[in-house]
C-alpha cells in the first residue's frame, strides 16, 4: 500500500508545515480540523485532501484570520484541489517519513535496495542498505564508519541520490527516535549531522573547477533559520556540476545577505527556512527586487525558496519554490544554461 493510502503521521505534517504537533492536534480536538480516517481508529493519519486543509487553515492563520473562523473556512475548501495535494504529499511522505524503495535508479544495482531489518533500534522502514549501515554506526557513535560508509555512497551513487536515500533517512530516523525518546539520542544525531556536514563540504570542495568571473549562486539561511545541511548538499550538488557557489551558512543577518548579494552578483540565490516562523517573505522579495551589473544591462537574480518553511503562499516575481534538491539542482543548472545561450547570441 502507498503512503498516499495509509495517510502520513501528525509529526510528519507538522514538521513540514512548520507548527508543532501539539498545534495540529489542538485543531483537531477545537475546531475539527482533523483527518477523515484514522488508522485502528486511533491514530492520526493524514491524507492529501487532510494536508490541504491543514495548508489552509496555515494560510489563513499567518494571515492573521481567528484560529476559529480560519477552521470554518478551510473546512469549506473544495476537495476538487486534493489531486494537487497528493502530489505534495508523495513528496512530503518521501523527504519526512521512512523512504519505501521502489526501483532503483538508472545504473545502481537492484540487490542494493534492501528491506529494513532489526540491528540499529531506528524507525526506518523500507531503506537502502547502505542508510541501515550508516544508522548503525551512529547508534555505535563510530565516526570513521559513517565517514567511510559516506565517502562510499557519494562515490558510487552521485551526491543526489546519496543524499535522498541514505543521508535524509538516517538523519529523519534519528530525529524521530529522539522526539520519541525523551532526548535520548541527542549525542548520536549531533555526531551524524556533523559527519553528513564534513562529507557534504568534503564533495563540494572536490568539484571541478569554475572560472571565476561565472556568477555564482548565493546560498544562506534566513535569519533565525540555523538548518545548514539541506543547503550544504545543494552547494555539493552545484559544485558536481561545476556550478559557481558563495555558502554563508546558518542565520545570516538581513543586512549580511543584502551586501552579499549586492557584492556578488549572483545568478540565483537560494534561501532556506525550516519553519514558518523563520521565513522572510518580505527580505525574499528584496533579494529578488537587488539589481546589480552595468546600467543598461542590469540584472537580478533568481530567488529559490527553499524549504517547508516558505509552504503557503505563491511565490512572487522573480522567485521559485523548488519541492527538493534534485529540482533546485535542474533549475538552476537550466538557468546558467540559458545564460550561456544568450552570451553566445
Amino acid at each position: 500500500m502507498s503512503e498516499t493510502t495509509h495517510g502520513i503521521t501528525t509529526g510528519a505534517v507538522a514538521r513540514r508545515l512548520g507548527v508543532s504537533p501539539t498545534t495540529v492536534r489542538s485543531w483537531d480536538q477545537r475546531y475539527g480540523i482533523g483527518p477523515a480516517v484514522r488508522a485502528d481508529g486511533r491514530h492520526r493519519r493524514w491524507s492529501p485532501a487532510d494536508v490541504a486543509m491543514l495548508e489552509e487553515m496555515c494560510r489563513l492563520t499567518a494571515s492573521g484570520v481567528p484560529p476559529a473562523e480560519a477552521a470554518r473556512a478551510a473546512k469549506r475548501r473544495p476537495r476538487a484541489g486534493a489531486a494537487a495535494a497528493e502530489a505534495s504529499v508523495v513528496r512530503l511522505s518521501e523527504s519526512v517519513e521512512p523512504v519505501a524503495r521502489k526501483k532503483p535508479p538508472a545504473g545502481v544495482p537492484a540487490g542494493k535496495a534492501h528491506r529494513a531489518g532489526p540491528g540499529s533500534g531506528l524507525p526506518l522502514g523500507d531503506v537502502r542498505q547502505e542508510c541501515r549501515g550508516l544508522a548503525r554506526a551512529a547508534v555505535r557513535l563510530d565516526g570513521p564508519a559513517m565517514e567511510e560508509l559516506l565517502q562510499a555512497v557519494l562515490a558510487q551513487y552521485g551526491l543526489v541520490t546519496a543524499w535522498e536515500e541514505v543521508m535524509v533517512p538516517t538523519l529523519h530516523a534519528v530525529g524521530r527516535k529522539w522526539e520519541s525518546s525523551d532526548d535520548r539520542y541527542v549525542e548520536v544525531e549531533h555526531l551524524l549531522s556533523w559527519h553528513v556536514s564534513t562529507a557534504l563540504r568534503r564533495a563540494a570542495v572536490t568539484g571541478p573547477m569554475t572560472a571565476s568571473s561565472a556568477a555564482p549562486v548565493v546560498l544562506a539561511c534566513v535569519p533565525a533559520e540555523q538548518h545548514t545541511l539541506p543547503l550544504e548538499a545543494l552547494t555539493a550538488g552545484l559544485a558536481e556540476q561545476g556550478l559557481p557557489t558563495r555558502m554563508f551558512g546558518a542565520a545570516v543577518p538581513a543586512e549580511a545577505l543584502d551586501a552579499a548579494v549586492r557584492r556578488s552578483g549572483p545568478a540565483a540565490v537560494a534561501l532556506w527556512s525550516q519553519a514558518r516562523s523563520t521565513a522572510d517573505h518580505s527580505l525574499a522579495r528584496h533579494v529578488a527586487e537587488s539589481a546589480f551589473g552595468v546600467r543598461g544591462a542590469r540584472t537580478t537574480p533568481l530567488v529559490l525558496l527553499a524549504g517547508p518553511g516558505w509552504l503557503g503562499r505563491t511565490p512572487a516575481h522573480g522567485m521559485i519554490r523548488p519541492t527538493g534538491l534534485r529540482e533546485a539542482l535542474d533549475v538552476i543548472r537550466r538557468l546558467y544554461g540559458e545564460q550561456a545561450g544568450h552570451a553566445e547570441g
